[in-house]
């Protein structure tokens, strides 16, 4: 049994990553002029917004309002587009609620900002399920870094050891790794054998429907 679980919010809560790459594309390679196939804009999705730019443009090629103005405007793209299809992952919405009668605390780790974590958790009415929530605005470095996870289990007042991260990225089970934490993986926008060298993973999901779940309780 665990004693907590700690989501990734984007891919992991919500199946919508493809809905970010599209935005991503359309704000690097058609506004900025970015020199980017749709597989290398998927390969720099991870952590926060402004490290995303900084990794493909250089460190001082905007300045840190454009990079906060980019930022938006990428996140109200992806929002205006994935609103209609705005849904749980099959079988979180029971998986939730049956943590939520165990009385297991819950936390949302993400690299997202708040303007996004916002637009989840009160568009699906969630808030009542997650004891904390860290966003980009609430860490130095994002995942792979451990930080997320880590400032996640303190708000819980968990030890590390006893947590269970949920995530879809490669990069996001690293920092739980780092963390001292094991990952069960949702391969909503990865393969399985993306994940095959990260020795933390305890095993993958497709949806949360996935009898294996109901060990944790």
């Amino acid at each position: 049994m665990s004693k907590a679980f700690l989501f990734d919010l984007n891919g992991t809560v919500i199946d919508d990553m493809e809905f970010h790459a599209k935005a991503w594309y359309d704000i690097l390679v058609n506004d900025l002029g970015a020199k980017l196939t749709p597989a290398d804009v998927k390969k720099q999705m991870y952590g926060k917004n402004d490290e995303l730019l900084i990794r493909i443009f250089g460190k001082d090629h905007f300045s840190p309002e454009k990079m906060k103005e980019l930022s938006f405007e990428k996140e109200r793209r992806y929002q205006q587009s994935f609103k209609p299809h705005m849904k749980l992952i099959d079988g979180l919405g029971k998986f939730l609620e049956t943590a939520y009668q165990h009385q297991v605390p819950m936390a949302i780790g993400s690299a997202a900002i708040m303007f996004n974590i916002d637009y989840i958790l009160d568009g699906l009415n969630l808030r009542k399920y997650f004891g904390a929530v860290i966003s980009a605005d609430d860490v130095h470095i994002s995942k792979p870094d451990p930080e997320t996870f880590i400032k996640c289990a303190d708000a819980l007042g968990i030890t590390y050891p006893d947590c269970i991260v949920f995530e879809d990225a490669p990069k996001g089970v690293e920092a739980a790794f780092q963390a001292g934490m094991n990952a069960i993986v949702i391969n909503t926008y990865h393969s399985e054998e993306e994940f095959s060298h990260l020795p933390n993973v305890l095993f993958c999901i497709k949806d949360y429907n996935d009898p294996r779940l109901l060990n944790l309780f």
